[in-house]
């Protein structure tokens, strides 16, 4: 299959214009009309992220986060961005990102899903498309009333993170949460718009948190990478299921940071 194909898949599960109007998506690297065999699929499109495509000889890196996200005046060996659009061209690797579209259209609505949250609404409408609202972020009834503290260990649980961190008192009882993976501290004042009792997600700051837990809305933060790393068994299964004779390969889990 030629890199033409493989992007009308993608865009088959989440259209590029569903992205944000500030967000960097699509083919940002190599050509449409290359061959394509292998994909590699990660998070993000880091040294060793690309290091490791070029090991299995992939001919496409599929991201969730965008390799450009700012514009680039020059592209050489003196910019760590420039270094890596050098490196995919010197391995002949097109890179292809779904961020915000994919967010719309498919990451919270998996978050829901783990989290078996009914009754969802969207979270934050980011567009319209044919007289319909989409959005970033969901937010629902929880299967059953619960404590902050319980809900927080049901996160570990199905997104397969070891640590959370939890704003607000957690024996309190919730029974309506809303999810945003990745970074959620622009949707607070919607989760508590929404009547959100939690808001599950990332990146959360000290004065955010605190800020949030004296408005009644608790916060468990499990990481931006841990919230949002099922993109990719999730893009694996897809290309699996939407392609012949490509072989894919998911990225190992790799949390960006250590706990020391």
């Amino acid at each position: 299959m030629i890199c033409r194909e493989i992007i009308d898949i993608l865009q088959g599960q989440s259209p590029e214009k569903y992205a944000c109007s500030w967000d960097n998506v699509g083919l940002l690297v190599g050509s449409f009309e290359k061959e394509v065999k292998t994909i590699y699929i990660a998070l993000d499109a880091t040294d060793e992220t690309i290091q490791e495509a070029a090991e299995t000889e992939a001919d496409l890196l599929l991201t969730h986060h965008p390799l450009i996200f700012q514009g680039l005046k020059k592209v050489n060996s003196k910019d760590f961005t420039g270094r890596r659009v050098m490196a995919l061209i010197q391995n002949n690797i097109a890179c292809y990102a779904m961020h915000t579209n994919f967010d719309v259209k498919g990451m919270a609505d998996l978050g829901a899903e783990r989290l078996g949250l009914q009754d969802c609404q969207i979270l934050e409408v980011t567009c319209w498309q044919e007289q319909e609202p989409s959005g970033i972020g969901k937010v629902g009834e929880l299967p059953c009333e619960m404590t902050v503290a319980d809900c927080a260990g049901k996160v570990k649980e199905v997104f397969g993170v070891e640590l959370v961190k939890i704003y607000g008192r957690p024996d309190q009882k919730i029974a309506r949460a809303a999810i945003c993976p990745g970074s959620g501290k622009s949707v607070i004042g919607k989760a508590i718009e929404t009547k959100a009792q939690v808001l599950i997600t990332g990146d959360i700051d000290h004065h955010e948190g605190i800020d949030a837990a004296a408005q009644g809305l608790a916060i468990i933060d499990a990481g931006h990478y841990g919230v949002e790393k099922m993109f990719i068994p999730y893009m694996k299964e897809y290309l699996e299921s939407h392609t012949t004779g490509i072989r894919v390969i998911a990225q190992q889990e790799k949390q960006p940071f250590v706990y020391q």
